[in-house]
């Protein structure tokens, strides 16, 4: 069986130690995803996208980007990279959570340029 057979099989099979491995400890999260640590980060930060995620998590993770090297940039393009598969209201609900991660008050930057009626 091939490394990446194994591990799908751990994973389906719902593999109780191995799980319980990746749950606990980041580090090994990372080496068994075979991922860099600022890819991890960023697949991460897109499934918080995906998921609809509550701001807290959106701080955790653009730290962790910020961490292991990933830009500004790279932290909004996860936005572009999930969109096919989430849709454009998903994105659209996602983007003030992660701006307010990165320090950008998207919904003040709106209301200055009269996008956005605060009437």
């Amino acid at each position: 069986m091939l490394p990446h057979e194994r591990t799908l099989t751990k994973l389906a099979i719902a593999e109780d130690a191995y799980y319980g491995v990746l749950l606990a400890s980041e580090d090994a999260n990372v080496t068994e995803s075979h991922l860099d640590e600022k890819t991890h980060a960023l697949v991460r930060l897109g499934a918080l996208v995906a998921l609809n995620a509550t701001s807290p998590g959106y701080m955790w993770s653009v730290e962790s980007a910020r961490r292991h090297g990933a830009t500004e940039g790279e932290i909004a393009g996860c936005l572009i990279a999930t969109l096919p598969a989430i849709g454009i209201a998903n994105v659209v609900a996602a983007t003030p959570q992660l701006a307010l991660a990165l320090g950008y008050d998207i919904t003040a930057a709106l209301e200055e340029r009269g996008f956005v009626d605060v009437g």
